[in-house]
């Protein structure tokens, strides 16, 4: 019987090993029909930008060409992206990256989240009853955080930009000024997923003007310009602090008064990007650093990391049941433990060093049973659970420059077209990102997740997340950058990309195309792609009691590797519309 760190393995014989390795080389390619095609990598060998959309790697790239470094690419691409992807990101939102530099190997963490207002109160989603209001910390003002985009963005090339400021805006505000073309690939304005949010966009004057017509989204083909938001760019280019204590933050300050929202100029005079230390660890041959708590992406990543440990996933094979189960139960466990203890730790202690430790993972590891799946009640079973669906929200961006500095930057304004305001005259969508606070303990939020006491909500706190951009290097040296959108589903994807890159020896387009498993302790079930496993593998783990629900396919990660000549390898996730841009 195989062992590995003290997880006991079923007997598998060769034949059956055989079998299984064949089925899972046919639903690789069969999938490719279903879900995602494989991508082509794009190479190249001096620099390299990929994101959610062209427009915004193209931004980026330009920056390059002109002689900028990662830092200055990748602020002008979350720009871009904020003009060319106003449903899911923007100056209206915030969020995460991580700094690589080649020359020390330092890597540094930046905290541009959204802030709780000065205003807001532990139970101001309840009603008298002590129940939670349903929508209220999702749609409308009292729904909005203190945005974090202009100041994280700022923040990071005022230290290590360096092109000009306004260099680095420019793009946004063509793209903003003159329009763009909405992609006949993906309708991204007349998604189904997109029409729950339709009778909030408008109900908001000023959001309704900008993405609706005569009642209806704008249709692909057609030109979305976004004038206000050019102004608004175009001030920002010239002085940041417009955003947090100028005309621009009088404006939102005023809506904010006039609407029952909570965001006064106080919190934005007052808001900060915060720089904190990434939580890193060792993975065979890697160093993988992450985005530490605020989010939680960085520390059960490493958690999931840890509890795999030494255990032969390669000699096993990528759909092996045996390496799926042990996957799966390390998710678990991890997610498990995010209700727990993650939360603000400018709040709360939370306790990292512990949960990202090689030991913690060892004694987490010896509950895992190969032959039966841990059921999640047993995991915690005083926590309440809630059946709902994903969002695909939130955008992540890579980039690598000629001397190999990297950026990996996630961000979002949370679920589709944020609280579903335009703060009038100004082109801002807003964020709903107070819906990522625990609305009372145990309650799921929008994406299914639940929170605990750590993240409840505290004036000026900051939200628990699942963002995890992500740095790996070997001997100090660049290897990989990788993030995700996808809400709690982003760190299972970076997991399975780290594993298929360093583990299963796959090429960046293979490891973001092939297809994925979920799994978030609450609600109990595995998540996998439709024709993502084959029905032998999927037999097998329902016999372990893995609770499967198979699914229209999800995520739209990318990632930038470094080959062992040193060029770059960058691919954007066939799920999505995004591309890499390099030279």
């Amino acid at each position: 019987m195989l062992k590995r760190q003290g997880v006991k393995m079923p007997i598998i014989t060769k034949t059956q090993r055989l079998i299984i390795s064949f089925l899972s080389l046919a639903v690789i390619f069969t999938s490719q029909a279903v879900s995602a095609t494989i991508t082509i990598p794009l190479r190249s060998k001096k620099g390299m930008v990929v994101s959610a959309h062209p427009l915004a790697s193209e931004a980026g790239l330009a920056m390059l060409k002109k002689g900028g470094n990662a830092v200055d690419a990748a602020v002008a691409t979350t720009l871009a992206i904020s003009v060319v992807e106003p449903f899911s990101a923007g100056i209206g939102g915030g969020g995460f990256l991580l700094l690589h530099s080649e020359k020390t190997g330092e890597i540094k963490a930046l905290d541009f989240r959204e802030r709780a207002p000065i205003k807001a109160t532990r139970n101001m989603y309840l009603d008298a009853n002590g129940k939670v209001i349903p929508g209220a910390s999702t749609n409308g003002y009292l729904a909005v955080a203190t945005p974090g985009t202009v100041a994280g963005m700022y923040e990071v090339h005022s230290r290590y930009g360096k092109l000009p400021w306004q260099e680095v805006v420019e793009p946004s505000i063509a793209l903003a000024k003159n329009g763009f073309i909405i992609s006949n690939r993906i309708s991204w304005l007349s998604l189904s997923r997109f029409q729950d949010r339709k009778p909030r966009i408008l109900n908001n004057p000023a959001a309704s003007k900008i993405f609706t017509r005569n009642g209806k989204y704008y249709q692909p083909g057609e030109k979305l310009i976004q004038s206000d938001l050019a102004k608004t760019l175009e001030a920002i280019s010239q002085n940041h602090q417009s955003f947090y204590t100028g005309k621009i933050a009088q404006t939102i300050a005023n809506d904010m008064a006039k609407n029952g929202g909570l965001i006064t100029l106080e919190d934005l005079k007052s808001y900060k990007a915060i720089w904190r230390t990434p939580v890193c660890g060792n993975f065979r041959k890697a160093k993988v650093c992450s985005m530490s708590p605020p989010s939680s992406g960085g520390v059960h990543l490493l958690q999931m990391l840890n509890i795999i440990g030494e255990t032969d996933l390669k000699s096993l094979g990528r759909n092996h049941p045996d390496a799926i189960h042990i996957m799966v139960e390390a998710m678990k466990i991890a997610y498990s433990d995010r209700a727990k203890y993650l939360g603000d730790p400018d709040f709360v202690k939370v306790p990292v060093s512990q949960l990202i430790s090689p030991a913690y993972a060892q004694k987490r590891r010896q509950q895992i049973n190969m032959n039966q799946a841990i059921p999640s009640t047993e995991l915690k079973p005083e926590i309440k659970t809630l059946k709902t669906h994903e969002s695909t929200e939130t955008s992540h961006l890579n980039v690598v420059d000629a001397d190999r500095n990297a950026v990996s930057l996630t961000f979002t304004i949370n679920t589709g077209f944020g609280a579903g305001i335009v703060t009038p005259g100004t082109g801002i969508v807003l964020n709903n990102e107070m819906d990522d606070f625990a609305a009372a303990p145990g309650v799921p939020n929008f994406f299914g997740l639940v929170g605990n006491e750590a993240n409840s909500i505290t004036p000026r706190k900051t939200p628990l997340s699942s963002m995890t951009p992500t740095i790996v290097t070997e001997n100090n040296r660049l290897r990989l950058a990788v993030g995700a959108p996808g809400g709690s589903t982003i760190i299972t994807q970076v997991l399975q990309i780290i594993l298929n890159i360093l583990e299963y020896k796959m090429d960046v387009g293979a490891a973001v195309s092939v297809p994925r498993i979920h799994h978030q302790w609450l609600p109990d079930e595995l998540r996998v792609e439709a024709w993502g496993l084959d029905a032998l593998t999927l037999e097998d783990l329902r016999r372990r009691g893995q609770k499967i629900k198979e699914t229209t396919p999800w995520g739209n990660i990318n990632a930038i590797g470094v080959t062992e000549n040193n060029s770059l390898e960058g691919a954007a996730d066939s799920r999505g519309e995004g591309s890499a841009k390099g030279y």
